[in-house]
């Protein structure tokens, strides 16, 4: 799932050349001088670093006794991760009201490049299947749109985030109502940090996936995306 969030960018400031600083401007008050500066006031626009920000899905698997025999895996429950890099976003906010301004507020993974540890699990996922699979090299892009923003951190001096984003998730052309979490810790301008959200996978018309003495996968999945974003220039 590609994606696209708002987030805020790193600014430091490297000098060069001249006379070598004082004592007073030593790097451990320099870092504590731009921790304590305050929030750019006014929206801004914050785009995902792909190679530092990843999406995946935490979905519940249980393997029945022909795992062993059929997938060389042991009978149980596990929990399957997919991760991807191939996300595109950006996220616009004003960090410094109590009451946030909805802005635009989207993003994209592309399902197809997700991974796990098991190639077979890979590649159910992207090959086209009639039988209610996932079928993701056929519906290759997730994307999400705002359609709100609420604000669980008050004080506007707090380099804390912690919104709701409720919105519009399409995948297979289906499009359903979620609410990701997103939290995340501001340094200067680059806003680092995660948006979470639940999904059934039966509302996107996948499942249920069950293969008779070999596995199921629960009906409920989450989505995770752990980014960094950077402010782009005003």
């Amino acid at each position: 799932m590609m994606l696209k969030l708002l987030p805020l960018i790193a600014a430091i400031c490297i000098g060069c050349g001249g006379a070598p600083a004082s004592s007073s401007d030593s790097p451990a008050q320099s870092a504590a001088t731009q921790a304590a500066a305050p929030q750019v006031a006014g929206m801004r626009t914050f785009v995902i670093v792909p190679e530092k920000s990843r999406a995946s899905y935490h979905a519940n698997e249980e393997f029945f006794a022909g795992a062993m025999k059929l997938l060389g895996i042991k009978a149980g429950r596990v929990t399957a991760v997919g991760t991807t890099q191939a996300i595109d976003g950006k996220f616009q906010l004003d960090a410094t009201r109590p009451v946030p301004i909805l802005g635009d507020n989207e993003f994209t993974v592309r399902l197809n490049t997700l991974t796990s540890n098991q190639k077979k699990r890979d590649d159910y996922l992207r090959e086209l299947r009639d039988d209610g699979g996932p079928s993701f090299d056929a519906y290759p892009l997730a994307t999400f749109k705002a359609t709100g923003i609420t604000s669980h951190s008050p004080d506007v001096l707090s380099t804390e985030i912690d919104y709701q984003l409720p919105g519009d998730l399409t995948v297979r052309e289906i499009t359903r109502r979620v609410v990701f979490d997103v939290k995340g810790q501001v340094a200067g301008d680059t806003f680092t940090g995660a948006s979470r959200t639940r999904i059934l996978l039966s509302d996107f018309g996948i499942g249920p996936i069950r293969f008779a003495e070999i596995l199921s996968v629960a009906d409920e999945v989450e989505i995770e995306v752990v980014f960094t974003a950077r402010a782009q220039p005003q």
